[in-house]
């Protein structure tokens, strides 16, 4: 995120010095929007989308932004976006964002858009491939997805006293091997995804939105946005406080908590949806882990260890581990309308080796629940963790240095680790904090030791997580420091209390961090984000949004049950 402070070191001093020379301080920003305005003077060109079985209606464009914004001669990005149109009277769009991060937005609309029509009686209802994100310059890391997975095995048990010394040695030798792949990881990344890379961050992200705003024709942004789009909005409304119009933030991403802290609350959650999906499967005779909830949580983490040692092998020619497994479940259990098809797909493998049920959960970020996508996610991504290589003519996975040239890629060349390898582009580009291998090694086997105790199932993984940004450059502190406060009109901030990807307490740190236009919705439910899960949330969100009716703060939705 260099780029962005280079960027707001220049205007600063450009301020100064047109103050200097008795001229007003707007001609500074005057001068940084002549630059940008053949960008906003843009109109998006939309047509019917191309492709079999998309449903009737969708109409697909894009929009071109710059690459750098601080230097926005350097190049251009070509975004994916797609869009319902109004029914009735239009009073503008609005714009959805799915989650993720590296959730693509295209695809998502056209899975699941039946659950958006109601916002088509006032808006388009608008979506996108964020930078970086499905045919948008899509960024992956090849092979080495699967290495990162792997990274942190460092064995936690504690050395006997007569050879603690050797042991602790061994250890260190270990970490410094872990963090030896993590840095060719970071290597290959850069190496598969092209210039985008460098400029992926939320910041970049927020400056598209406005970029789309002014495209579609609108004086400010309406906006819809669910776990990592929640950030994204927030962020937009920190940059662009007097472009935003009515905005709703479900499934409150935290601002604060650095990437360490949310693995930690992440595995929890999901340890308690796990134990939650245990009990209701153990009350049916065909789960495939017997009738009884306690052996049955041991029996799950006894196929993680068993599929760890001895991987399956899938119809992608991609060995299929436990740690797969354990993001494929993952996914599974943002929503309870999905157990009954991940209790069928664990007992196909458990029985029959059988991994093509599980794989489709696995997509590897935090989106909306119940929008249709994990079909589709099956088959352009797999476990999320294969070769990007072999996708058309794209071989170097769709981002590679050597032929990006910053247009749309067809939905066949979106590499198979699009979304893993996004995700953590974006969350890097967001994240300031970066340990140095000395603090790494220091403290991994605590770090370990707290993850697992949050959970024996989801530790690990979300530790491979926490530690991604090693051998990355340093993100971003501005969203850290500086998204607080923001002066907007009234914004609606949904929380969920038994979601286990976005505890409740984050919508009210966000909430207050954010300042009073922001109003909380709690809803008494459980599963990831409650627009698709609860009628009344449905409800809610869109009378705002459609007759800007909004909730008293503090005000509730009860459990559907």
């Amino acid at each position: 995120m260099l780029p962005t402070q280079r960027r707001r070191a220049f205007t600063c001093a450009m301020t100064m010095a047109l103050l200097g020379a008795g001229l007003p301080s707007v001609a500074a920003a005057a001068a940084d929007r002549s630059d940008l305005s053949h960008f906003y003077d843009q109109r998006i060109k939309w047509s019917a989308c191309a492709g079999d079985g998309l449903p009737e209606g969708l109409q697909c464009g894009k929009v071109t932004v710059p690459l750098d914004y601080a230097n926005p001669a350097d190049g251009t990005l070509d975004l994916a976006m797609a869009r319902f149109r109004a029914t009735g009277k239009s009073r503008g769009s609005v714009l959805l964002n799915f989650g993720g991060p590296g959730g693509p937005g295209v695809s998502e609309l056209s899975d699941g858009g039946k659950d958006f029509m109601g916002l088509t009686n006032g808006y388009d209802v608008v979506t996108f491939d964020p930078r970086g994100v499905g045919r948008s310059s899509p960024v992956s890391c090849g092979d080495s997805t699967d290495e990162a997975m792997g990274s942190t095995d460092v064995d936690p048990d504690d050395p006997d006293d007569g050879a603690e010394a050797e042991s602790e040695a061994d250890e260190s030798a270990d970490v410094r091997a872990a963090l030896d792949v993590l840095r060719k990881v970071a290597k290959d990344c850069a190496d598969h995804s092209g210039p985008v890379l460098e400029h992926i961050g939320t910041v970049d992200a927020s400056r598209d939105l406005d970029v789309m705003r002014a495209a579609v024709g609108d004086k400010k942004l309406n906006y819809l946005g669910f776990s990592y789009g929640t950030r994204l909005g927030a962020v937009y409304a920190a940059k662009f406080p007097k472009k935003t119009g009515r905005m709703v933030l479900d499934g409150v991403d935290t601002l604060t908590e650095p990437l360490s802290e949310q693995g930690i609350i992440g595995a929890q959650g999901q340890q308690t949806a796990l134990e939650d999906f245990l009990d209701w499967c153990t009350e049916d005779v065909n789960c495939a882990f017997g009738q009884d909830p306690r052996s049955a949580r041991e029996e799950v983490v006894r196929l993680i260890h068993s599929l760890d040692e001895d991987p399956v092998p899938s119809d992608f020619g991609i060995p299929f581990s436990g740690q797969d497994l354990v993001g494929a479940m993952g996914q599974a259990l943002y929503s309870k309308e999905l157990w009954p098809t991940l209790s069928r797909a664990l007992t196909s493998l458990v029985q029959d080796g059988d991994t093509r049920g599980i794989m489709g959960f696995h997509s590897g970020g935090s989106k909306v629940p119940g929008t249709g996508g994990h079909a589709r996610n099956e088959d352009r991504n797999g476990n999320g963790n294969g070769n990007a290589n072999g996708n058309g003519n794209r071989d170097e996975g769709g981002g590679g240095s050597g032929d990006w040239d910053g247009g749309l890629v067809d939905e066949g060349d979106i590499p198979l680790d699009n979304l893993p390898a996004a995700l953590m582009a974006i969350n890097c580009a967001d994240d300031p904090d970066r340990p140095t291998a000395h603090q790494i090694t220091e403290n991994l086997r605590k770090l370990r030791a707290k993850y697992e105790q949050a959970s024996p199932v989801f530790g690990r993984y979300r530790l491979a997580e926490a530690l991604m940004c090693y051998g990355r450059p340093k993100g971003t502190s501005y969203i850290r420091d500086e998204v607080r406060d923001v002066d907007t009109s009234e914004m609606l901030l949904v929380g969920t209390r038994g979601d286990p990807a976005t505890p409740y307490r984050w919508t009210t740190e966000t909430a207050d961090r954010l300042g009073p236009s922001a109003v909380v919705l709690d809803n008494k439910g459980e599963g990831h984000t409650g627009y698709a899960s609860s009628k009344c949330v449905h409800r809610k969100v869109d009378d705002f949004l459609l007759y800007g009716r909004l909730p008293a703060d503090g005000s509730s939705c009860g459990s559907e049950e």
